[in-house]
């Protein structure tokens, strides 16, 4: 693989502020690609993101939008062309985790995590692969989570949202393997946040292998998932977790 294998190729990340979502689009810059930076609500973060991908030699585009509001998405995907003419990379990493008793839920509360980690997901891939099937090129990265799949305490729409992104994400992986487009979810494990200089003992207690991750070891795997190497690799659920039970 060369060193910049995605050049010429523009991904969009969503929740692109901080920690996971950051990394990742700080990995593809330095693959290659131009990186639509995104955010729902704090735009000094995704400047700072824009800012760290243009030093890695590759161009920006702040697009701010909450990915629960279809108007949202379609602006996102409209500003996204008139900068770069196409999407080839989708990495769907937005999300909310609120944590409430079942019996304690209101439909506010379903939606609000619901429309952004599943019909958010739908709305962007929606969005993006006639680009995909046009150019016969394309990859989307989807999110679930250890704790997701395991099911969440507290946690039910997070849980119920995430089951359906990987049930999403198969049924997309079928559909357009045959444009040259993969799909495929990353389920992270226990992983710290970029500002923090130290493990939780507590929780890297649990971890057979010791240490929590880090959002450059989720980077790194999506960037393989990106790259042409990754041409065979499809409809797959790939747990980044330091070897816990998923």
């Amino acid at each position: 693989m060369t060193d910049r294998p995605l050049s010429g190729k523009t991904a969009l990340v969503t929740g692109s502020g901080r920690n996971i979502g950051r990394a990742i689009a700080l990995r593809l810059a330095q693959l290659g690609c131009n990186v639509v930076v995104n955010g729902s609500s704090d735009a000094a973060a995704c400047d700072e993101t824009a800012a760290r991908v243009t030093a890695e030699g590759a161009q920006a585009l702040v697009a701010m939008g909450d990915l629960g509001r279809a108007e949202d998405v379609a602006r996102i995907a409209e500003e996204a062309r008139a900068r770069f003419g196409a999407v080839d990379i989708l990495v769907n990493n937005a999300a909310r985790r609120p944590h409430k008793p079942f019996l304690e839920m209101t439909d506010d509360d379903w939606h609000a995590t619901v429309d952004i980690a599943l019909t958010g997901t739908f709305r962007t891939c929606r969005a993006f692969l006639p680009d995909m099937v046009d150019r016969k090129w394309g990859r989307i990265i989807n999110f679930a989570g250890m704790k997701a799949i395991k099911g969440y305490y507290e946690g039910a729409p997070i849980s119920a949202a995430k089951h359906g992104v990987w049930g999403l994400t198969k049924a997309l992986s079928t559909e357009f393997a045959a444009h040259g487009i993969t799909a495929n979810v990353i389920s992270p494990g226990q992983i710290r946040k970029e500002t923090a200089t130290a493990d939780d003992p507590a929780r890297a207690a649990t971890i057979p292998a010791g240490f929590m991750g880090q959002p450059d070891d989720i980077a790194a795997v999506a960037g393989f998932l990106a790259s042409p190497e990754a041409r065979f690799v499809t409809g797959q659920m790939i747990a980044v977790n330091g070897g816990e039970a998923t």
